[in-house]
């Protein structure tokens, strides 16, 4: 077995579906034509102290989810249906992404139908903004497909490490042309894929769902060994598009993961619930806020993605669970949060995997408990849109709040009282790192400023009217 080295049964079906608003169909029709997307919110934005939060409202759909739906249906044979799809700018490149690979991808009402098939060489690069879900997978799909593709994103994804996605690849076969392990990234594999075993040396999804991909085009069957588990979205979703996984436990709680090559994926109806990593800013912000009472109807609640709400409890929040209910084998749930008095806690590292995405909107909820919250096993977050440890940092001591980090970990301090706020923040153009501030600003002393607020269309193409719908004051400073 293979080490990878780079920081790196029967399934059931897909979730149910959930109505949304048609809040994005503009920026669909743009990106899938090629053209930029046009963001309502660009520019500085500014939150406020507002009313009591209160009310019921829905997150957008899961962006895990919403990227691979695109993906599988694509490689399936026959037309697949996509309900709940979200309609953010890193789902919908992936979606331009599929139909310049020869897949047909029209919106129709509020659903999308994909059609797949053979998959052909793209006339020109991938280009993926600032989505490196969307790029790794489609990786690693491309080299299952047999295609040749190049890939390319925006300044902060051209940062970001692909090592990780190209060292299984090349292991199989692919002919890999990259600079520092970064994009752009060209890709051949041809017909000699084959099947490897290897040992994630880090949790990564993005990484075992790329080798997963590749391994449908791989001969043999290909064996990856996960010592701590990650979201498993993908693994749901092959066996929802008929192909056959295995797994079997290991000695210290992971899994081996088994797939054989060759086979074909068959069209599926998948439909999306809603994201707890963006229905975590709605909690968040209810918690923080002094008399509000908020629900967040059917989000996933998937245990491999709800570290966040765990750590919320044991700070002392008021956060449910209801109407819980499963659904083509996902967890479903409406997630009730209500004003809390909250205390610092010391974040395991093991649960990082399951709320990777969710630190930054967690250190602005340790801001206002009393005591010490540190969090730990943080090293990916300086990977990611930005660096998320150091913008979190310097965005909680712009607002006056007592911070400190380290190369894998970030330690925030709290009296029990609202932070001053009254800050800029500079986002580093990362969609998490401005929607936390601007829920910072709801109950901070001052009103709390972000620079820009255009990245988050990209995961939250709704955010302000979601937010203003249960009575917060946020919008263009």
């Amino acid at each position: 077995m293979v080490v990878l080295s780079e920081e790196a049964g029967v399934l059931p079906r897909v979730c149910p579906a959930v109505k949304r608003n048609d809040v994005a169909s503009a920026a669909a029709r743009r990106l899938l034509e090629g053209m930029p997307v046009l963001s309502q919110l660009t520019g500085p934005m500014i939150a406020r102290k507002a009313r009591p939060l209160a009310g019921a409202c829905a997150a957008p759909g899961d962006k895990s989810i919403s990227h691979r739906a695109l993906i599988f249906g694509a490689l399936a044979d026959g037309a697949s249906r996509v309900s709940g799809l979200l309609e953010g700018e890193d789902v919908l490149r992936t979606a331009a992404a599929m139909r310049a690979l020869g897949a047909e991808i029209e919106r129709d009402g509020g659903d999308w139908q994909v059609r797949g098939g053979p998959w052909r060489a793209p006339n020109q690069r991938l280009y993926f903004g600032n989505s490196g879900t969307g790029v790794r997978l489609v990786m690693g799909a491309v080299a299952g497909a047999g295609v040749a593709a190049s890939f390319d994103g925006d300044k902060s994804l051209r940062s970001r490490p692909m090592g990780r996605v190209l060292e299984p690849l090349r292991m199989m076969g692919v002919t890999a042309t990259a600079q520092d392990s970064r994009l752009p990234v060209s890709l051949e594999a041809g017909d000699g894929l084959k099947a490897v075993s290897c040992k994630l040396a880090k949790p990564s999804a993005q990484v075992k769902s790329a080798i997963l991909l590749a391994a449908l085009g791989a001969e043999g069957v290909t064996r990856v060994h996960e010592p701590a588990l990650c979201r498993d979205h993908t693994e749901r979703m092959l066996g929802a598009f008929g192909a056959d996984l295995s797994f079997e436990p290991d000695e210290a709680g992971g899994r081996f993961i088994s797939l054989r090559g060759g086979q074909r994926l068959r069209a599926a109806e998948v439909a999306v619930p809603g994201d707890p990593s963006s229905a975590a800013f709605l909690a968040a912000a209810a918690v923080i806020t002094p008399g509000a009472d908020v629900t967040i109807k059917n989000v996933l609640v998937n245990p491999l993605r709800t570290g966040f709400y765990q750590t919320l409890k044991d700070m002392g929040a008021d956060i449910a669970f209801e109407n819980q209910r499963e659904s083509c084998g996902e967890p479903i749930a409406d997630i009730r949060a209500r004003h809390s008095v909250l205390h610092g806690v010391d974040v395991p590292a093991e649960r990082a995997p399951s709320m990777i995405d969710e630190y930054p909107i967690l250190s602005v909820v340790a801001a206002f408990a009393t005591g010490e919250t540190k969090m730990n096993g943080l090293e990916e977050l300086r990977v990611k849109e930005s660096d998320r440890v150091a913008s979190t940092e310097s965005g909680l001591a712009a607002n006056g709040v007592d911070v400190k980090s380290g190369p894998d970990w970030l330690r925030v301090a709290g009296d029990g009282s609202p932070p001053a706020g009254g800050g800029r923040v500079k986002v580093e153009h990362d969609h998490r790192i401005a929607m936390s501030f601007l829920v910072m600003g709801l109950a901070a002393r001052s009103p709390v400023e972000i620079d820009d607020g255009a990245m988050i269309a990209t995961s939250f193409p709704a955010f302000v009217e979601t937010m203003s719908a249960i009575g917060a004051d946020v919008g263009a400073a």
